[in-house]
Parts: structure tokens; sequence; C-alpha cells
């Protein structure tokens, strides 16, 4: 079993960077490749990004590569997303979520966290 919580969110100009957490709790979180979704006003949830359980092997969606990092620290229990260079279009709930695949499909992710929210403003 394994818990998520994300933090991290909030208001932000375009251009400007926000750095997003994941603290999970259970014993097995080592053992999950862990992503990044997110969703907007009216948009169904997209894949953003992930990264394996050992963090070799990390994948980024097309819209933000090379502006997202994501990392992760088994030791701490906790995921990040380093966000550079915000757009408006990436306004949206942010979500992590835990798996057994290193996945773009939010099917293959077995437990997910509240979401928090990010807008940047133009």
């Amino acid at each position: 079993q394994v818990q998520l919580v994300e933090s991290g969110g909030g208001l932000v100009q375009a251009g400007g960077s926000l750095k997003l957490s994941c603290a999970a709790s259970g014993r097995t979180f080592s053992s999950y490749a862990m992503g990044w979704f997110r969703q907007a006003p009216g948009k169904e949830r997209e894949f953003v990004t992930v990264i394996s359980w050992r963090g070799s092997v990390t994948y980024y969606a097309d819209s933000v590569k090379g502006r997202f990092t994501i990392s992760r620290d088994n030791a701490k229990n906790t995921v990040y997303l380093q966000m550079n260079s915000l757009k408006p279009e990436d306004t949206a709930v942010y979500y992590c979520a835990a798996g057994g695949r290193s996945s773009a499909d939010e099917a293959t992710y077995d437990y997910w966290g509240q979401g928090t929210q990010v807008t940047v403003s133009s």
C-alpha cells in the first residue's frame, strides 16, 4: 500500500518556476515507478513524466520536454517535479501516481495523490 501527498503548487507568472513534491508512505515505495499527470479545467487528465523505480529511466511528454525534470529520493520517500519556463497552458491540477511500470498510460498506475493546483498567468 502506498499513500501519496502532493505539495508545492501555487500561482506563478509565465516564464517562472515551481518545484512540486510528492511525499509517499508505504514500505514498498522504492519498488514503484512514479509518474506525474495533470488535468486542466474541461480537459482530460494527461501524462507529464515518469521515472523508474531506480531512477535510471525517465520519459517526458513532448509538451514539457526540456522544461520539466523529474527526480526521486527513495531514502526520503519523495518524488519531485521541477518546472521551469512555465507557460499558461501548464495551468492544471498536478497529480503524482505510483505504478508497476514506467508508462504514460494512467491505467497502469495503482495509487494516486489528491493533486496540487498550478496556475500560470500570462
